[in-house]
């Protein structure tokens, strides 16, 4: 994941310096008064999106599949604890039965 994520952001760095350069050289309207700054982020996010999109697919399967096995493991433990406790429960009330009789 963290892989996708720096990856996603190289891109994203990548479009920021074009960006930037296109606006500084003219190519690109510049954003009005104090809004330069802001308008070469939000142009390099929507021209990093469809990039990432496209160009990381592979990768972004892969973290998807990380998440979802450790997703399962989690539930595979939380199952697993949860039988442990009825089983233990359940000893513990069989116990108590048989000592509640004999008395």
């Amino acid at each position: 994941m963290l892989r996708y994520t720096l990856m996603r952001l190289g891109i994203f760095v990548g479009c920021f310096v074009v960006v930037w350069g296109l606006v500084y050289s003219g190519v690109v309207p510049r954003g009005l008064g104090q809004s330069n700054g802001m308008w070469v982020v939000l142009l390099s996010l929507v021209i990093s999106a469809p990039i990432s999109f496209v160009v990381l697919r592979k990768e972004r399967d892969r973290a998807s599949l990380q998440v979802v096995q450790k997703v399962d493991r989690v539930k595979a433990n939380l199952e697993a604890n949860r039988s442990q406790e009825d089983v233990a429960d359940d000893s513990a009330r069989a116990q108590g039965q048989a000592q509640g009789h004999a008395s």
